[in-house]
């Protein structure tokens, strides 16, 4: 069935593109997401992603599984580029005289988190990574593909996900044992991820 929609995704098959919108605009959104931490940011960046990959739908291989992994690669990349523009836009808006507080968007966040602490927790760990780190993190944790499909929608050899992956790992779970509140400390590394843990979905 996948071969089947690669082929017809390839083939400029409108029905076979709103499919791959229905199927994987959820996980496309989630990704975009943990890497943004702005659901509105989000929103934009799925929009961009579905836009880029019709643009590249000749790019996508005949053969092979779920295209899941190809558009989590786009989404990436259309990140990245909305990053950039977005300090590009606040650089620009720093030079303008300020007239009154600009809201921190992460309220609106926390607001629809439940445990809104350990969020935050887990946010200022994140931010503290580095940007290869977030986005293999993001791929094999909590969007579960494989280091091979991890490494493919990065566009990166197999051992390049697989060592960034342990030195996120590795700093995350630093961090958040440097960070958490005192009434946490003691817990198991399993109890400080269920914050997280919401957000994984499943490989398809």
């Amino acid at each position: 069935m996948d071969t089947n929609l690669r082929r017809r995704i390839r083939a400029g098959d409108h029905d076979a593109f709103g499919d791959l919108f229905d199927a994987y605009a959820r996980s496309v959104y989630n990704h975009a997401f943990r890497l943004t931490g702005d659901w509105a940011s989000a929103e934009d960046v799925v929009s961009l992603t579905f836009l880029d990959a019709w643009r590249l739908r000749a790019k996508l291989d005949e053969e092979g599984g779920s295209p899941r992994p190809w558009l989590l690669g786009i989404a990436t990349n259309v990140t990245r580029n909305t990053r950039r523009a977005a300090r590009r836009h606040a650089a620009a808006v720093a030079r303008l005289p300020r007239d009154g507080a600009v809201r921190d968007f992460a309220d609106e966040v926390a607001g629809r988190v439940d445990d809104t602490a350990q969020l935050a927790l887990v946010r200022t760990a994140l931010a503290k990574l580095r940007r290869p780190e977030r986005e293999v993190l993001a791929l094999c944790v909590w969007s579960g593909l494989d280091y091979a499909a991890a490494a493919r929608a990065l566009g990166v050899p197999v051992g390049t996900v697989r060592s960034r992956l342990s030195r996120a790992r590795t700093k995350l779970a630093k961090h958040l044992e440097e960070t958490e509140p005192p009434a946490h400390r003691g817990q198991g590394k399993g109890d400080r991820t269920t914050a997280v843990g919401p957000l994984r979905e499943e490989n398809r």
